[in-house]
């Protein structure tokens, strides 16, 4: 296993840009993601030395993201209109942009998590076994994972709705905690009954001020 984990951006890029910008991602692999803090040993080394893996800035466990996933990041700079300086209220407009842009696909209940993060704190080695501000639930299960990273230039707000289930996270894990694999039953693409997630970004995109938008698709 490296040591040296490359990250998901070039956050110094990020950085740099003096635009509000919407990114709208795909990926090439499935691809582990560290949360900025995590150490290498979460994974087990033997079960990951042949799986693709990068580390986000940022909060959070290991995220599964897949090719078919509708992964959305918004950088939003200081001077913005949309840059909030409470981290809780940052994370819940964009939990609510999410929930809009569902509402004509999903016909369940949409909720976006207001409170505190929840969840037993031995299962947060997986973002998405856990319920963080501004996350979107249906039927008591995860549709949408939201994760932040904030400098003094803006913020990055980084989402997820996941096309399959995150169950691999497990197999590749030195250690599984107790209730993990049931705390991972998300929602997904399928689940929700959405046929054109498209028709979702376009939503996202339209309805939520102006951006610059661009679409990247990253080779793990």
């Amino acid at each position: 296993m490296r040591y040296d984990v490359e990250e998901l951006y070039d956050y110094d890029v990020l950085r740099s840009l003096t635009e509000p910008t919407m990114f709208v991602v795909r990926i090439s692999e499935p691809t582990f993601i560290l949360g900025g803090s995590q150490p290498l040993t979460v994974f087990d080394q033997e079960k990951v030395s042949n799986a693709l893996y990068r580390r986000r800035r940022g909060g959070g466990g290991v995220v599964l993201l897949q090719p078919d996933d509708v992964w959305v990041d918004w950088w939003i700079p200081a001077s913005d209109e949309r840059w909030h300086k409470d981290v809780h209220e940052s994370s819940v407009m964009v939990g609510e942009w999410w929930r809009k842009a569902l509402a004509d696909q999903v016909k369940s209940e949409l909720l976006v998590h207001g409170g505190v993060m929840e969840g037993d704190p031995s299962l947060r080695v997986a973002c998405f076994a856990g319920k963080g501000p501004g996350e979107v639930f249906s039927d008591d299960k995860k549709v949408v994972g939201v994760t932040q990273w904030r400098v003094r230039e803006g913020i990055f707000l980084s989402t997820v709705l996941h096309a399959a289930p995150s169950q691999p996270i497990l197999g590749v894990l030195a250690s599984v905690p107790d209730g993990l694999a049931e705390a991972l039953e998300h929602h997904t693409l399928e689940s929700l009954g959405i046929t054109d997630s498209e028709a979702v970004v376009d939503s996202l995109r339209h309805t939520t001020g102006d951006w610059r938008f661009r679409q990247l698709y990253l080779n793990a």
